[in-house]
């Protein structure tokens, strides 16, 4: 009589690394390496957007160049977003402790105001204190930046077990100690989260901060709505997204790696 195949034998191989396929490097890089293609290379896709758009005369923005705008962008949603995390980790940190925390049911209610207003709302109403240019978008985005990281600073301390608390003040830790030590390191997953949040949402909000003069990847959206040139719009919305990607996967690796040290 003939032996029975063996059940193991039948079965298809497994992938080696039990994963299905994935670009070399993580998406990151190739991320990257479309939006440098994109900002170098729609100045000269005059036949492709004239194809798309056959009743513009000019389908290209070219007012400014594209380097230059991302730049501009980059730069803006950076300084605005560092007083966000810097102002926002403060106030956060603050009313977790002894003598903040009775103020954080008003702080949390200011915050979340600042994020209630539309961006539009906040940069019009600024116009007559600060006047036009780069200052007023800054101070109207780090003010929409901030509830996600107070929310996810206050979140993160929150979720350090009291057992661990305990332990580090029965070894004879000082409340600094136990809180450079102990309760940052692991609220840190937490906090970034509130950072990648608040980064993501100023990088989509800073396009419209071209209505005040600041040049931003926004400005073709906005000289596209008024002018109703289409293209312009797509030029813009597609660059704005591709960074918002690009900054989202780097949020994504660094916030592995935070866990993997905890």
């Amino acid at each position: 009589m003939s032996a029975m195949p063996r059940a193991d034998m039948a079965r298809p191989a497994a992938h080696p690394t039990g994963r299905g396929f994935r670009l070399p490097g993580g998406g990151l890089p190739w991320a990257v390496l479309l939006l440098a293609a994109l900002v170098l290379g729609l100045p000269h896709s005059h036949v492709f957007f004239a194809s798309l758009f056959p009743a513009l005369d000019r389908p290209v923005y070219t007012q400014e160049p594209f380097t230059q705008l991302l730049w501009q962008h980059v730069v803006l949603v950076g300084v605005s977003s560092a007083v966000s995390v810097v102002v926002g980790s403060a106030f956060g940190l603050w009313i977790t402790r002894p003598a903040g925390r009775q103020f954080r049911p008003v702080l949390e209610t200011l915050v979340s105001m600042g994020q209630t207003f539309p961006p539009v709302a906040v940069l019009a109403v600024a116009v007559p204190l600060v006047g036009f240019g780069e200052s007023l978008a800054i101070i109207a985005l780090a003010l929409y930046g901030l509830l996600p990281v107070v929310q996810g600073t206050v979140s993160g301390l929150q979720s350090v077990p009291g057992s661990v608390l305990q332990s580090a003040t029965g070894i004879g830790m000082t409340d600094g100690q136990r809180l450079r030590q102990v309760e940052i390191p692991l609220a840190l997953p937490v906090w970034l989260a509130g950072v990648r949040t608040s980064v993501i949402i100023n990088i989509g909000t800073a396009a419209i901060a071209s209505t005040v003069g600041a040049k931003t990847l926004g400005s073709p959206i906005i000289v596209g709505l008024s002018g109703f040139n289409t293209a312009y719009v797509l030029q813009g919305a597609v660059l704005v997204a591709l960074l918002a990607v690009v900054t989202d996967m780097a949020f994504e690796r660094l916030a592995a790696r935070v866990d993997w040290k905890r």
